[in-house]
């Protein structure tokens, strides 16, 4: 190899190095801004992540975020994004009862604390909190991601014939889903009184839906 070949070879690498030092400036600096703009989100809410107030919180211009993420929507579905994995992160620490009754009720209880512990999180993945933020195809995959403990305990009822073969495991889901979610929503917007009273009535539901699905004695 001759000393050209070398030298061409070095400013390949330069090039190269130059290129991916780049591009992990700009991933850690979107993770800098989802960062401040997660902060926002659980300390004053939903209604406080707009790209102004986030460029003030990061200390940097509102065009170096709309750059990083076009929009408001942008930095959303980044946000809802970090949403699912913490909601699958929940759904990985209740223990894996082998019974699939209890172990359907832990999750249905997880659920609920989700919502209670990251609820303006909740409110932007499920609540509406962002008007023009419509979830796509990758957040979308994200929720099923995030859900998957509940799709394999239903899938694994349905196989052992505990829960009958009228329904889907699809349709299961959306049905436990919808249901538990309805209640969330009721008490976020004032009509189950307080936390408490709230969270007795979503027992009460997550019980009859378990209880019809796999008509057991629930303790």
């Amino acid at each position: 190899m001759n000393s050209q070949d070398i030298s061409s070879n070095a400013n390949s690498r330069v090039l190269k190095t130059y290129q991916e030092a780049r591009l992990q400036n700009t991933e850690n600096l979107r993770k800098l801004v989802v960062d401040a703009a997660a902060t926002l989100l659980q300390e004053e809410g939903p209604e406080a992540v707009t790209v102004r107030k986030v460029s003030q919180k990061m200390g940097c211009s509102t065009k170096i975020i709309y750059s990083l993420f076009v929009n408001k929507e942008g930095l959303a579905q980044q946000l809802y994004l970090d949403g699912c994995k913490l909601l699958a992160n929940e759904f990985e620490t209740p223990p894996q009862a082998a019974d699939p009754v209890q172990h359907m009720m832990n999750l249905g209880e997880t659920f609920w604390q989700f919502g209670q512990r990251y609820s303006s999180y909740y409110k932007l993945m499920f609540g509406g909190a962002f008007a023009d933020f419509k979830p796509d195809e990758e957040s979308v995959h994200g929720t099923v991601t995030a859900m998957r403990q509940l799709i394999t305990v239903i899938s694994s009822a349905q196989e052992q014939g505990r829960i009958p073969g009228q329904y889907d495991t699809e349709s299961i889901v959306r049905i436990v889903w919808a249901s538990l979610h309805g209640v969330i929503h009721l008490y976020h917007g004032g009509h189950l009184g307080d936390v408490q009273s709230a969270h007795a009535v979503y027992r009460q539901t997550l019980s009859l839906i378990v209880s019809s699905l796999m008509p057991e004695q629930i303790t």
